[in-house]
């Protein structure tokens, strides 16, 4: 059987997201992000696509690495303003049956309990369909933000995040029995207080209680993580379900994805970044991209990625090698340019990798070339799907839907409709946790 390819839309409740300077375009309407109406016209086009889901970033803080402040990043919109991506959710599910929502958030500054309350009121509202892409946070701006005087270290915040993970797992997979909620009219009883039981949390996390929501489609949102270091995969092969890597070439991610695979005990499922500039023709994709670059933003690409690696390269020479010294930030940005890059990457070489405002390559072209790109992504690096980041919104999405999709589908490798029940059971096959994966095992 054909493998079948797996598509998010890959997004964030700001004006820009990945590609910086795209707000610019006249038919770009990012700008419309505070609008439901943008959001609801969105989950339509991706459920009449057949996506699988959205996937929705987010960061605690601003950018101000570069240059030493935040006037960049704020003058380019570099995901700032930054709304919350949890209420669009409730929206977005309401105008669907299928489609799924994996949202981030991150483990280091919120207590679980209420976390895990808030998750499980999402994956009951939405009758199973919400994921989690788990984050540790990578900003001292956010650090600061939240009273620190300094980020947790890199490795500690993961240290941090295996007790967050067995915490959340306890309350969502140990309180409450499945069949706690009896509603019997007759008896007067609506949950058996014999089959609910209070849980502690782990390591750091001082708590006992009882989970305050009853048993939802899932218990356990769908796991998304995103960490490509070293530690970062460490904890993906724990605790992820679902895999997010960034990666400029197939050998680089295959590498990667092989290495995930190994260490898991549980199935994964590895989508990676891709941008697509597609028309009808690849002569018209190629005026499109044309058409797109003269919007696209190096200030901006700058600000975000020094912000991502803690380095300011407003201070770096041109052609000065980029330091490869540990910080604190996302320490797969600053390897994927350091210590697993095949060449010396410097500040120059760095600017001329924005094609449209950030380091991923673009696909451009027509139909059948973009099917052709993806799926040898699949064939040649193993990996099971693709999160799609925006260019010009919403022509992009549209566009995919449109003209890409129905040649996946003629090719055997993209579904002709959505299978019923949980996000997890339309990936897995099942809707639950898999019984290898930590959280099951850690509270049977």
């Amino acid at each position: 059987m054909t493998k079948q390819m797996l598509l998010n839309a890959f997004d964030m409740n700001t004006v820009g997201h990945i590609q910086h300077g795209m707000w610019r375009h006249p038919r770009d309407e990012s700008h419309r992000f505070g609008e439901l109406s943008y959001w609801t016209g969105l989950a339509r086009t991706l459920e009449r696509g057949l996506f699988d889901g959205l996937f929705l970033a987010d960061v605690l803080g601003v950018y101000d690495v570069y240059g030493g402040g935040p006037e960049a990043a704020i003058r380019n919109a570099v995901q700032v303003p930054l709304n919350d991506p949890m209420l669009l959710i409730p929206a977005m599910a309401s105008v669907t049956q299928h489609l799924g929502f994996g949202v981030t958030c991150t483990t280091t500054y919120e207590p679980p309990f209420l976390f895990a309350r808030r998750m499980s009121t999402l994956d009951a509202l939405t009758r199973g369909r919400i994921g989690w892409n788990i984050v540790t946070g990578y900003l001292d701006s956010a650090a600061r933000a939240m009273g620190l005087a300094v980020q947790v270290p890199h490795d500690e915040r993961y240290d941090w995040a295996d007790d967050y993970l067995d915490t959340v797992y306890r309350l969502w997979n140990a309180s409450w029995d499945d069949d706690a909620v009896v509603m019997d009219r007759a008896s007067g009883v609506f949950a058996d207080p014999a089959r609910i039981r209070r849980v502690q949390g782990v390591g750091r996390y001082a708590m006992d209680a009882m989970h305050l929501c009853a048993p939802t489609p899932q218990r356990t949102p769908l796991l998304y993580q995103a960490g490509a270091s070293t530690r970062g995969r460490q904890f993906a092969a724990q605790h992820a379900e679902c895999v997010f890597l960034n990666g400029t070439s197939k050998p680089q991610v295959a590498t990667l994805v092989a290495d995930l695979r190994a260490q898991a005990l549980h199935p994964l499922k590895v989508f990676v970044g891709a941008t697509v500039v597609v028309a009808a023709s690849d002569s018209e994709a190629a005026e499109k991209f044309a058409d797109y670059r003269h919007y696209a933003s190096v200030e901006g690409a700058l600000a975000h990625f020094s912000a991502s690696t803690g380095i300011d390269f407003a201070k770096l020479d041109m052609d000065a090698p980029i330091p490869s010294a540990p910080g604190q930030s996302n320490q797969s940005n600053v390897e994927a340019v350091t210590t697993r890059a095949a060449q010396v990457w410097t500040k120059r070489r760095l600017i001329d990798s924005f094609i449209l405002g950030s380091r991923q390559p673009p696909i451009v072209g027509g139909p059948q070339t973009v099917a052709d790109a993806l799926i040898a992504w699949m064939t040649e690096a193993d990996v099971d799907g693709f999160n799609l980041s925006r260019t010009v919104m919403p022509e992009c999405l549209e566009d995919f839907v449109n003209l890409v999709v129905p040649v996946l589908q003629e090719r055997g490798v993209f579904k002709t409709e959505y299978t019923e029940g949980p996000l997890r059971q339309k990936l897995f096959g099942h809707p639950r946790l898999h019984p290898d994966h930590r959280g099951a095992l850690r509270v049977s």
